[in-house]
């Protein structure tokens, strides 16, 4: 199977951090529940630091999952965080990640989160000339130079990607074409500039889709070495790493992405002298680490089709309910947290009064009764940030890191 498993005793308890799942949702707060594994994080990464020829910085980004602890721990461990708005701004800097290491995208920056931005000395990413306006004016306001770098809307997409970010008409970044007329400008304006961010696409199981992604980004970026205002000193090129949802999806091989980004670190070495490149990924550091507990508080047949109802639904995992991003929706990985030697088809549904709620549609699991937990895994990225919890008014859903 794709999806990595997690580990079981023999009565079907699931463990979270060496503890058995019942005994750390008691410990949390009860259902529903988000738990997030810092040891299965922690694998990730030395994975990325094993595999990753050396040089190459990973960043956190931090719109995956921007629970505060879990924020902190990653600043212990990564390179750098990527915020998208004033919010997770603050929650980066109150993490222990020093400004210098935190970058700023997004396509709707107002006035008052650059200003931010520049006092905090925290890189942004341009994404039209009307930041490049305002940050000339948050410039000479507070005396500093903003420290700046190019998002481009590169001229390819990321192909097979689940989330395509460039390519064609896009909201992201300033259009390829465009670039040279942007440098021109914040070498005039006496900006910081520093670099390049290029992300074309997000969760891709496609090795070769990512390095031919990765390449071009890179030669891209040679082509406008005469023009920019001093040398680059970081190429982010994205993030992409996908993660399989479903026992049918292949996982990612990350040697020949690895094998590939060795090259383009000679190359960085050797034609842009003093810069560095960047992954920047969320989901495939997160996603895999933590999963969503709802308990079953009724069970029910209609017309011979067995529904159990849990506490938990859509407004908590909208991800999970297929309304996040899927085209054809597909059953995330789920599970009962005990064997009870019966196994049966049922759909899995929340307390929302819409038929949007629905966390499992026809999977087979062991026969469940109400007090049962219900499990759903691979949901550590666009979990409860991601998710309407003010729907209908139920209660939030507790978040925890173990």
């Amino acid at each position: 199977m794709a999806i990595e498993p997690w580990p079981r005793r023999a009565d079907g308890e699931w463990l979270i951090a060496a503890r058995p799942l019942s005994q750390v949702v008691a410990e949390v707060g009860g259902t529903p529940c988000y738990l997030h594994d810092r040891a299965r994080i922690d694998a990730r990464i030395d994975l990325l630091r094993q595999s990753l020829p050396n040089g190459i910085r990973i960043h956190y980004a931090m719109k995956a999952n921007p629970m505060p602890a879990l924020v902190c721990h990653m600043a212990s461990r990564v390179d750098g965080i990527d915020v998208a708005s004033a919010g997770e701004m603050r929650v980066a800097l109150d993490s222990g990640m020093r400004a210098d290491a935190i970058s700023f995208a997004g396509p709707g920056k107002s006035e008052a989160e650059l200003a931010q931005a520049v006092a905090a000395g925290i890189l942004i990413n341009i994404e039209s000339f009307r930041e490049l306006a305002l940050l000339a004016r948050a410039s000479d306001t507070l005396g500093i130079a903003a420290r700046v770098a190019v998002r481009v809307n590169l001229p390819f997409e990321l192909r097979a990607s689940g989330m395509k970010m460039s390519g064609g008409a896009r909201p992201f970044g300033v259009d390829a074409e465009r670039v040279p007329e942007l440098l021109r400008q914040i070498g005039e304006r006496q900006l910081g500039f520093e670099g390049f961010h290029l992300f074309a696409g997000s969760q891709n199981l496609h090795a070769e889709a990512i390095i031919e992604a990765q390449s071009r980004s890179f030669d891209l970026v040679t082509g406008w070495l005469d023009q920019c205002p001093s040398s680059p000193r970081i190429l982010n090129l994205g993030g992409g790493f996908g993660i399989p949802y479903s026992a049918h999806d292949k996982r990612l091989e990350l040697a020949p992405v690895a094998d590939q980004l060795a090259v383009l670190a000679d190359r960085c070495r050797r034609e842009l002298p003093g810069a560095h490149l960047a992954l920047e990924l969320g989901r495939y550091l997160v996603g895999e680490a933590g999963i969503y507990v709802a308990r079953v508080i009724d069970r029910k047949t209609s017309r011979g089709e067995v529904f159990l109802v849990v506490d938990g639904g859509m407004h908590h995992h909208l991800a999970a309910s297929g309304n996040f991003g899927q085209v054809i929706r597909r059953n995330y990985p789920v599970a009962l947290n005990r064997r009870t030697g019966m196994r049966e088809t049922v759909s899995v549904v929340g307390p929302l009064c819409t038929p949007l709620d629905l966390l499992a549609d026809r999977v087979e699991m062991d026969e469940a009764e109400p007090g049962d937990l219900f499990v759903v895994f691979q949901s550590g990225a666009y979990g409860r940030s991601a998710s309407p919890r003010e729907f209908l008014s139920h209660p939030d859903v507790i978040e925890a890191l173990v």
